[in-house]
């Protein structure tokens, strides 16, 4: 599998998936969960509504991921996690961890080679500044972490990560490997 870091706009990817660092309402919100939501359209919001309706009645919980089809973007599907928000008490490194783990697990479940991850949580919910190294170390751990193949038919992991620094924090952290 291929691990690529670029700067630039998660909604502009022409890749299988990308991940949505949402809300546990899936209704959209600010930073990249917002931008999303924007860039696809309302259908985006109709697949999500559904999906509550469906599978996440209460909304999805920190941790985990779930799919829907991408409406106008040109991905093909958005994965949708919720990542802890520290502001709010949630400073378990393992959810944030289970993020990366649960959407890798859902583009292997919906087929996807090639999956774009933001930074998780680095955004509204707190996990910036020094914790952004953090929030990569916690997304390198969980592609080490596979030692049982079940990533294998992932092509690329790829990063979009929306500023110099972030960026930067994402190379550092992949440079020295997992903690």
């Amino acid at each position: 599998m291929d691990i690529t870091i670029v700067e630039g706009d998660i909604t502009e990817q022409q890749i299988d998936a990308i991940v949505d660092a949402a809300n546990s309402s899936l209704t959209g919100g600010g930073g990249v969960d917002g931008a999303i939501h924007a860039a696809a359209g309302p259908e985006l919001l109709s697949h999500c509504r559904a999906l509550r309706e469906e599978a996440w009645p209460d909304g999805l919980p920190p941790g985990e991921a779930a799919a829907t089809p991408a409406g106008r973007l040109p991905a093909t599907h958005v994965i949708h996690t919720v990542g802890p928000n520290r502001h709010a008490g949630e400073t378990d490194p393992a959810v944030l961890t289970s993020c990366f783990r649960r959407s890798l697990e859902v583009a292997v479940e919906i087929d996807a080679v090639r999956v774009a991850f933001p930074a998780i949580g680095a955004g509204v919910y707190g996990w910036a500044g020094a914790d952004v190294a953090e929030a990569a170390r916690s997304a390198l751990d969980e592609i080490a972490a596979d030692t049982t193949g079940r990533f294998d038919a992932l092509e690329e992991v790829r990063f979009v990560l929306f500023d110099g620094a972030t960026a930067e924090a994402f190379r550092t952290a992949f440079a020295g490997g997992a903690r």
